[in-house]
């Protein structure tokens, strides 16, 4: 079974995340990526939604049992290209031609909350799972690009908050602080994801150069993070 599957729905493409908690490491990436030429290359869709299809988890970002090995072997070399990957997958979203949704169906932890705030727009599930950046107890510093990415989707003051506390938001905590557009039950989640996402057919050569404008001082700060942190090995995780 592929650990990202995608399915269209008139102008709307589809990922569902299927890869258990949906941790990041080079397979479930390189997949992803792939994915994402597929649709923007063999489709006509014009908006992208990514939902995940575990009972209760989005995304729990880093696929730790993996890195920490790599890291404590000094094996520089794969970890650099593992977060060149990772950020791969964050310009790539950042930048994409189409507008984005993500469809938070369960817990968005550390890199999954993270990868949440590439997207334009964010659903969250109410009724179970939080969004939440556990990394301060896990001795895990934020890279430039990534607070760079997060301070697009969340206020200053929140932000501030959840990074140094690693406090947990519910639906209706991340929908009061403007970091989702709607709470929704399970039940309608999807049918609220897909209602809207019919309103933003939109052309993708004018979304395309609204978001490389937009963004482009997420994408200098993610560029710069590949040659003075990643390149150097400064990962700053704890092992």
């Amino acid at each position: 079974m592929s650990a990202i599957e995608y399915s269209v729905h008139e102008s709307i493409a589809v990922i569902t995340m299927k890869d258990g908690e949906n941790r990041f490491n080079p397979s479930f990436l390189e997949e992803f990526l792939k994915v994402l030429d597929r649709i923007e290359k063999k489709t006509k869709a014009k908006t992208l939604v990514v939902t995940s299809a575990h009972e209760k988890i989005f995304s729990n970002g880093i696929d730790l049992e993996w890195l920490v090995p790599v890291l404590q072997a000094n094996d520089i070399k794969t970890a650099k290209a593992f977060f060149y990957q990772m950020n791969a997958l964050f310009k790539r979203i950042l930048t994409y031609p189409m507008l984005t949704i993500a469809s938070i169906n369960g817990h968005a932890f550390a890199g999954g909350a993270i990868l949440c705030c590439a997207f334009d727009f964010r659903f969250m599930r109410s009724d179970r799972g939080f969004f939440c950046f556990p990394e301060v107890d896990l001795g895990i510093p934020f890279l430039p690009g990534m607070n760079a990415m997060l301070k697009k989707a969340i206020p200053m003051y929140k932000l501030e908050e959840m990074e140094y506390t690693g406090s947990r938001l519910t639906a209706y905590d991340c929908q009061e602080h403007h970091i989702v557009t709607k709470a929704c039950r399970l039940n309608t989640l999807m049918d609220d994801v897909m209602e809207f996402a019919k309103t933003l057919n939109k052309n993708r050569s004018i979304i395309k150069e609204m978001k490389a404008r937009l963004n482009k001082e997420i994408v200098r700060v993610l560029d710069e993070e590949d040659v003075s942190y990643i390149e150097s090995g400064q990962f700053n995780i704890n092992t």
